[in-house]
């Protein structure tokens, strides 16, 4: 769910369905996916300004910590409240990390700013804080920051296989991504499928309590490696990209709808999650119940 400034919610062009919300909608949102029977949420802030450090992301009063606050009074235990721990959201040049004199993302630099948004995150409620940023050691620093100030039991899911890939471009437009260029810098080739093995395996010994594979649809390999050698839970994020293709096609009527989703997120399942991010979350869940009543 992805949640803006401001009293009125905002459709997204290049995801039919999707939202970006404001924090009285999302309230009403997250009340429907409990209703569904959904296990959690997965919450994205969209600030109206940004800087070189996102300092929006440390803020009490911004609008990730102030949405995580009121969802999380709004729904109790009835889901899972989970916030999204990367700084490309509140930058002004839209990458994960602090940026160097040169340019180039400062990897060290950018983990004291996550340790700082790890504190502000679960102080604001969050139960599970997803590491999408891929800093080399964030997982560690992270998992200690919390440890050290109280907050052992808020879990951390770690992004390790996130690929640099294509299928990101709709998510672009729902955050408002200022970004210019790339992130391959830090994000993984997609044609390395033993890195996204190798970084899965850094995170678990790093402390993780969950590990991601991303994009999910085109990675399946990876994720059935990372699900065979994962002695923890592991999860697949069924990307905007992967949203929108069907969507569109659906609404060309080249696809039956219906059919098209459940069977990526049946293959997503087969592959090996535990778990499937999906912004069809709600939808899916439902007719579920439907079949079950």
């Amino acid at each position: 769910m992805f949640i803006r400034e401001g009293n009125e919610q905002r459709p997204i062009s290049s995801m039919p369905g999707v939202v970006q919300h404001s924090i009285d909608s999302a309230r009403r949102a997250v009340a429907e996916a409990a209703e569904a029977g959904v296990g959690g949420i997965m919450l994205f802030g969209v600030p109206e300004v940004r800087d070189a450090t996102g300092t929006g992301a440390t803020d009490p009063n911004g609008i990730l910590n102030l949405a995580t606050r009121a969802l999380v009074d709004e729904i109790g235990d009835a889901l899972v409240v989970q916030t999204d721990l990367c700084l490309d959201e509140f930058t002004d040049h839209g990458h994960c990390g602090v940026l160097a004199a040169d340019g180039h993302v400062d990897n060290d630099a950018t983990l004291e700013r996550y340790r700082d948004m790890a504190l502000a995150q679960a102080s604001a409620g969050s139960a599970l804080l997803g590491l999408s940023g891929m800093m080399d050691g964030q997982v560690a620093a992270v998992r200690e920051t919390l440890d050290s100030n109280g907050f052992e039991d808020t879990a951390v899911l770690a992004y390790s296989a996130k690929y640099a890939s294509a299928y990101y471009g709709p998510f672009r437009e729902a955050v408002a991504s200022t970004l210019v260029g790339d992130r391959r810098t830090y994000q993984l080739d997609p044609a390395n499928r033993r890195e996204g093995v190798r970084e899965a395996q850094l995170d678990i010994d790093e402390g993780a309590d969950i590990v991601m594979v991303k994009p999910a649809g085109s990675y399946l390999d990876v994720l059935a490696e990372v699900a065979a050698m994962s002695d923890i839970p592991v999860w697949a994020y069924q990307v905007s990209g992967e949203y929108a293709m069907i969507e569109a096609a659906a609404a060309q009527g080249w696809i039956d709808r219906r059919r098209a989703v459940e069977e990526s997120v049946l293959s997503i399942r087969r592959a090996g999650a535990d778990a499937v991010l999906t912004y069809w979350a709600v939808e899916l869940a439902t007719w579920l119940k439907e079949e079950r009543a």
